[in-house]
Formats: structure tokens, sequence, C-alpha cells
């Protein structure tokens, strides 16, 4: 075939900083995104199984922050402090995320709500500043597990929203 162009897909140039984790959940797109922008919400089902949150001040609006604690199964109280940098309701929320304002080593995260037939994919990409820091992100902290148990819970909380809608 004269003039045929080959296409080649590389993998973007952060891939190896990278965790994206997806998950498809049996609620309507708004209310999965409501569930991330209203801390009455947040504070319900915010982070992997055993843990729970206490949110010390929350402002959903680009350049607004969530300064929280996740209280660890164990005893253990992890400070956390995220920024919104992007908010497109209720296709997509960017932040950046770390232990306090002045983190050297925060992360971006992008969160996309795609409707998925009656449901809702949830696609988020964490993207951090090293190879390393991703590496110890999942190895220390477990972070594709935690991930996935934070949107496990998210999609039972939604889900038990949407039950208690239709019996009700």
């Amino acid at each position: 075939m004269a003039g045929a162009r080959q296409e080649t897909w590389a993998e973007p140039a952060t891939a190896d900083r990278e965790i994206v984790i997806s998950r498809v959940i049996d609620a309507p797109r708004e209310l999965v995104f409501e569930a991330f922008t209203e801390v009455r919400h947040l504070s319900r089902w915010w982070g992997p199984e055993g843990f729970t949150t206490t949110t010390r001040s929350f402002e959903f609006r680009v350049g607004g922050v969530w300064d929280f604690v996740m209280h660890g199964p164990d005893g253990t109280d992890y400070s956390e402090w995220i920024t919104w940098t992007e908010i497109v309701p209720p296709e997509r929320i960017a932040l950046l995320h770390g232990e306090s304002r002045d983190d050297p080593n925060a992360f971006e995260s992008v969160l996309a709500f795609a409707p998925d037939g009656a449901g809702t994919r949830i696609v988020m990409r964490t993207v951090f500043l090293t190879k390393q820091l991703r590496d110890e992100a999942v190895e220390k902290y477990h972070a594709i597990e935690g991930g996935q148990q934070t949107l496990s819970s998210l999609a039972a909380y939604v889900t038990e929203i949407v039950r208690k809608g239709a019996e009700g």
C-alpha cells in the first residue's frame, strides 16, 4: 500500500510513575460524582477497608482544600491533604494529594467518570513524581489494593443510596 502509515501506540511518558485503577459502579454518574464532592458522603466511604476518616476542613472548588485524618485499623493516624486542581461536573476531578500543603512528594490524581450502561465507569489515574515514590506507595502502603478497596467502598455506598431511593 503506497503511502500507508503504520500507527504506533507508545506508553505515556509517565507510565512507570502511574497507578491506574478502574471500576464500574451500578449507579448514575451524577450520584457517583456527588459522592466525591460532598464531605457528608466522603466521610462515609473514603479509604481502604478498616479505615475511617475525620475531616478537619473541606471546600470543594478549584483551589479548595480537604484536610483530613485517616484512622487505620491498627490505630495509626495518617494526616492527609488534598487540593482540587480541576473540577468538570460530572466528568472529571483532578487533585493534588499529600500529607500536608507543603509535602514535596505529593502526587496528582485524575478521576474520570463516564457513563457505562446504567452505571458509571470510574477511572482513577495517579501520577507520582518519581518511579521510586510510585514503587514505595505500591510496596509499603499497598496503594493498588487500597485504591481498589476505596472504589469498592464507594460502590457499596452509592449502590445503597440507589437501593434506598428505589424503596422509598
